[in-house]
C-alpha cells in the first residue's frame, strides 16, 4: 500500500497570522501540491478571499468551530477529496487544515485516526501553531485554548516579531519554552518562513530516519549565554526549571515531563503502563510521544498520542548512532509536574515474577496520577 497522505494542521489564536502563513506555504514549491481545508469563522469568509487566488484546490467548510460542530463535515470533506483524487479530478500531495482560532487540535487528530475511511489514507504530519509576538502573552493569559494549541504543537511560528518590544519578546520565548519545550520554533518575516519549515514534522512514517525521529523528540540545546547582556546563541534556548511555578498562574495548568531509559523496557510493562495512564488520565494528556526500546525487539519504534487516541506505532529504520536509549515526552494539563514525572518513572519497573509481569506489581497498578 502507498503511504498515507500527510495532513498538516495549521492552528493559532485569532489574528495570529495563520492565513498569511498559509499563503506562503501555498507558494513554497518544496511543499508539493496542497489541498486546503479552511474552516470559516463567521460568515465573512475573509480567509477564503485571501487564499483562493493562491491555489486551485480549495475546499471551504461551513461556518462553525472545527473542534466540535463540524467534525462529521471534516470526515465527509476528506472522504470527498479522496474520491476526487481517485477520479483524477484533483492532484495533491498533502492536505492542510486551517482551523479557527478557538479550535482544539485533539478532535481533528482523533477523526483522522478513528474514521474507518480516513485512517488508512491520511496521517497527521504535524501541528503548526502560530503565535502573535505582540498579543501572544495576553492571549495565553486569557484563553486555555491558546495554551493547548502551543502545548500540542510540533512547530511554533512566531509572527509580528518586528512589532514586539525586545523584552516582551524574550519573555514570550521563555513562556513558550515552559508550555512546550520540545517544539521547534521559527520566526516568520511577514509570514515568510524557510522552505519546508511547515511540513515533514512528524515521526509517524516508515521513511523516518533515526536522526529525524530524535529531532522530533529533543528540545534545542540550552543557551549558555541566556540572560547575559541580552546575548543569545542562535538556535538555542535557556535552561528552565520546569518544576518551578510560572510567573503566569494560568500556565501552571500545563506541565511537561520527559524520561530517558537506558535498559530495554519489558513489553508487558510498557503496555500495562500506557493502558493505565490513558484509562485514568487520557483527557488530560495533551500529547505524548516517544522512541522506545522494547525487550527482544531489535529496532526502536516511535509512538504518538493526543489525549486517549494513539497512532499505530511505527518501527524506525534503526538506532540513531547506535544509541538504544528510550525517550518519552508527556505534555499534560492539570497534572502536577512531580506526578507527571512519577508517571514516567514507573517505566523503570522491572517485574521479578510472572505474576508481576501481568500487573501484580503495585507500582504498575497504582501509578502516581
Amino acid at each position: 500500500m502507498s503511504d498515507p497522505i500527510p495532513v498538516t494542521l495549521l492552528t493559532g489564536f485569532l489574528g495570529a497570522g495563520k492565513t498569511t502563513l498559509l499563503n506562503r506555504l501555498l507558494h513554497d514549491p518544496s511543499s508539493g501540491r496542497i489541498a486546503v481545508i479552511v474552516n470559516e469563522f463567521g460568515e465573512a469568509g475573509l480567509d477564503h478571499d485571501l487564499i483562493e487566488k493562491a491555489a486551485e484546490d480549495i475546499v471551504l467548510m461551513p461556518a462553525g468551530c472545527i473542534c466540535c460542530s463540524i467534525r462529521s463535515d471534516l470526515s465527509s470533506t476528506l472522504t470527498s477529496l479522496l474520491a476526487r483524487r481517485a477520479r483524477d479530478e484533483l492532484a495533491f500531495d498533502r492536505v492542510v487544515i486551517e482551523t479557527t482560532g478557538l479550535a482544539d487540535p485533539g478532535p481533528i487528530h482523533h477523526t483522522l485516526l478513528m474514521d474507518p475511511v480516513l485512517a488508512p489514507n491520511y496521517a497527521l504530519d504535524g501541528i503548526v501553531t502560530a503565535v502573535d509576538a505582540v498579543l501572544g502573552a495576553a492571549t495565553l493569559d486569557r484563553h486555555g485554548e491558546a495554551q493547548a494549541q502551543v502545548a500540542m504543537a510540533d512547530r511554533i511560528v512566531l509572527t509580528k516579531c518586528d512589532l514586539a518590544e525586545p523584552g516582551a519578546l524574550q519573555a514570550l520565548h521563555l513562556r513558550l519554552d515552559r508550555l512546550n519545550p520540545a517544539a521547534s520554533r521559527v520566526v516568520a518575516d511577514r509570514g515568510a518562513v524557510p522552505a519546508g519549515a511547515l511540513v515533514g514534522l512528524g515521526a509517524m512514517r516508515k521513511t523516518m530516519a533515526p536522526e529525524q525521529a530524535l529531532a522530533w523528540l529533543a528540545p534545542p540545546a540550552p543557551d549558555p549565554l541566556a540572560g547575559l547582556s541580552g546575548l543569545s546563541v542562535p538556535g538555542t534556548r535557556p535552561v528552565l526549571d520546569l518544576a518551578a511555578p510560572s510567573h503566569h498562574a494560568s500556565d501552571d495548568r500545563i506541565t511537561t515531563a520527559s524520561i530517558t531509559i537506558d535498559a530495554p523496557i519489558p513489553a508487558e510493562v510498557f503496555d500495562f503502563w500506557l493502558g493505565r495512564v490513558v484509562a485514568l488520565r487520557g483527557p488530560d494528556i495533551l500529547r505524548m510521544k516517544g522512541i522506545v526500546h522494547i525487550v527482544d525487539v531489535h529496532t526502536p519504534f516511535a509512538f504518538h498520542g493526543v489525549q486517549h487516541i494513539f497512532d499505530p506505532p511505527v518501527p524506525l529504520q534503526g538506532w540513531p548512532d547506535g544509541d538504544h536509549t528510550s525517550r518519552i515526552v508527556i505534555i499534560a494539563r492539570d497534572i502536577p509536574q512531580a506526578n507527571l514525572q512519577g508517571i514516567l518513572e514507573v517505566l523503570r519497573t522491572r517485574p521479578t515474577t510472572e505474576n508481576a509481569a501481568k500487573g501484580a506489581n503495585p507500582q504498575l497498578q497504582n501509578p502516581p496520577i
